[in-house]
């Protein structure tokens, strides 16, 4: 008997160590020359992803996103915010696109924490902005960002990762100026694992401004 279980368990263990690659072979998607699992569509006019590593300038259209704070609800963390923004989309038939955008704060401790996330709209002509709850839906506007691919889980300390390899970026090249807060854009499900996952830290950009010629 104890024999046929274990014979059993090693069938199933290999039967998943079959099936995951045949998973993600059949959702693997290359843009810009880096691959991801394709979790969802992106939304319209959005341009390809970024190698990992490696920090590209890109322009991002104009877009919908429907957003929540971590002060807004109950719970801290990733979790309450996704199921919060999921019941939203759910409840006014919007689709799931990727990627879902994460802000996060710094405490005076120096801990790093989510504070913000939002789920974007495969486009603008989609539902309408306003309230819905705690949920607020807005059209942000068309942006360039400089954008560093990063690969693994949405934590804190991925994000901190991307960051660092940003402002090194950002620090060498005196032709962009930072004009906004940093993002994470994380593009895959729970469903694929965290090696697999992929996302990019972003910084909006905008050329520096020449130093005006002394009179």
């Amino acid at each position: 008997m104890a024999h046929t279980a274990r014979k059993l368990a090693v069938i199933a263990a290999a039967g998943v160590l079959v099936a995951i690659p045949a998973f993600l072979a059949g959702c693997i998607h290359r843009s810009g020359g880096e691959w991801m699992v394709r979790s969802a569509s992106v939304p319209e006019g959005w341009p390809d992803i970024t190698p990992v590593g490696q920090v590209r300038v890109q322009a991002y259209p104009e877009y919908r996103a429907a957003s929540v704070t971590d002060a807004q609800i109950q719970g801290e963390g990733m979790r309450p915010m996704f199921m919060e923004l999921f019941g939203h989309i759910k409840d006014n038939d919007i689709a799931m696109t990727a990627p879902v955008e994460m802000t996060y704060d710094r405490s005076p401790s120096g801990a790093t924490s989510m504070a913000t996330m939002a789920f974007l709209y495969r486009s603008t002509a989609l539902g309408q902005t306003g309230e819905d709850g705690p949920v607020r839906v807005e059209d942000l506007p068309a942006m360039t960002y400089a954008s560093v691919g990063v690969r693994g889980g949405y934590t804190a300390s991925n994000y901190e990762k991307g960051l660092s390899i940003l402002n090194d970026w950002i620090a060498s090249n005196a032709e962009w100026d930072v004009v906004g807060p940093p993002r994470y854009l994380g593009y895959n499900s729970p469903f694929v694992p965290r090696f697999a996952r992929y996302g990019q830290v972003q910084a909006p950009v905008q050329r520096a401004t020449p130093d005006a010629p002394s009179p």
